[in-house]
């Protein structure tokens, strides 16, 4: 099977590519950086460092790379059986044109043969807000093709892959042992791919939430906590018995949402939510505060992974203490390095705690809740 890989970055090789390659898919990457692209074409193979319990060295082979602004990147596409991405959301939008010019392009030539597309991106339905972007670009003419020949399949990640260490090797990659991609089984067109490691379900927003409400919620809290409290690392912070027990409750509160909304067993949850504590505290993994923490204008939006169970908690009247505290602690955030750090410090500046957090999160400003949210913010000062 060909398919047709966005993002040759550290994901894109250590966990989505790894897990295609691995299921024998002929891999191209098409990335914009040239020298990535030169060394993966050159070598046709990488190292991932596979971390936790049990530590391995993979080697990734048989793979090729173009580039995702040239022509070859169009030629893949009219001949893939698969396109996949790791690109960031931020990312997602600029390739839909050059999507929407290859489905062209595969079409004119008369390739009608089914194709699925998975964007494999920390957002939710991301594949089909990827599609409605395609179809900004398609002619109208090509539609009704698109919905008869192409899946757009929504899907659920989760692997922690830090950036790379500093080493002699640009394309040695290291990952955590624990993967999850979980697909929308209901939105293939044809038949599904055999991939290990890739699960088809019919009801992936429980997946989804469940990520983004366990590992993203876990994940955020402790990084804005430990940057409160000077820490570097997510490993740091975690081992520190305060956050972790934060941490614990904010994942607690998160999930009894999910319990409500989508009759998970609580037992199994709150076994899950100690993996994922343990995932943190990997000692193989150097996870800094400040990747897992950037873009906190986009991490407070109402649809993500503070505000989102923030809300099922008020919908449910459940507690939300911590899952407060986690949203008091992201206004404090500050990193000069990062352009939405910076906005929502100036921000905060000239509007104060109450109304930013309205702007931001789309909460009421005159609600309990951010009457409260605003309390702890000040008490974290």
């Amino acid at each position: 099977m060909k398919t047709l890989h966005f993002g040759a970055g550290n994901i894109g090789r250590g966990f989505i590519g790894k897990l295609l390659a691995d299921a024998s898919h002929q891999v191209t990457f098409a990335d914009v950086n040239e020298t990535l692209i030169d060394q993966l074409n050159h070598r046709q193979e990488y190292k991932v460092h596979v971390v936790g319990t049990d530590q391995k060295l993979d080697v990734v082979r048989n793979v090729a790379a173009v580039s995702s602004a040239g022509h070859e990147v169009i030629a893949r596409i009219i001949t893939a059986d698969l396109v996949t991405t790791a690109v960031g959301p931020n990312i997602l939008d600029k390739i839909a044109s050059t999507l929407a010019k290859g489905l062209q392009a595969r079409f004119d030539a008369g390739n009608l043969t089914p194709l699925n597309v998975i964007a494999c991106e920390n957002m939710v339905r991301g594949t089909s807000h990827l599609k409605e972007e395609v179809l900004k670009y398609l002619p109208v003419a090509y539609h009704a093709t698109l919905e008869q020949c192409v899946g757009f399949v929504d899907s659920a990640v989760d692997r922690i892959v830090p950036p790379a260490a500093a080493n002699d090797d640009p394309l040695e990659v290291t990952v955590e042992s624990f993967s999850e991609w979980i697909v929308d089984r209901t939105q293939f067109k044809g038949e599904l791919p055999q991939v290990a490691g890739m699960e088809p379900t019919d009801n992936l927003m429980a997946f989804v939430e469940r990520k983004l409400f366990t590992l993203n919620t876990g994940h955020i809290v402790t990084a804005y906590l430990g940057k409160l409290r000077g820490y570097h690392t997510v490993r740091e912070a975690i081992e520190d018995p305060l956050i972790r027990s934060k941490v614990r409750r904010a994942m607690e509160e998160s999930g009894a949402v999910l319990v409500k909304r989508y009759g998970f067993d609580p037992r199994l949850h709150a076994a899950y939510i100690e993996k994922i504590l343990s995932r943190f505290a990997n000692p193989y993994l150097v996870d800094e505060i400040d990747r897992v923490g950037r873009q906190p204008l986009r991490k407070l939006a109402a649809g993500d992974r503070l505000v989102k169970p923030l809300l099922g908690t008020l919908e449910y009247g459940l507690p939300s203490d911590h899952l407060q505290e986690g949203i008091a602690a992201a206004l404090h955030y500050r990193n000069e390095d990062d352009p939405q750090a910076v906005e929502l410090q100036a921000m905060l500046a000239e509007l104060g705690p109450a109304r930013t957090l309205a702007r931001v999160t789309g909460l009421d400003e005159h609600s309990d809740v951010v009457r409260t949210i605003v309390a702890r913010y000040n008490n974290l000062k």
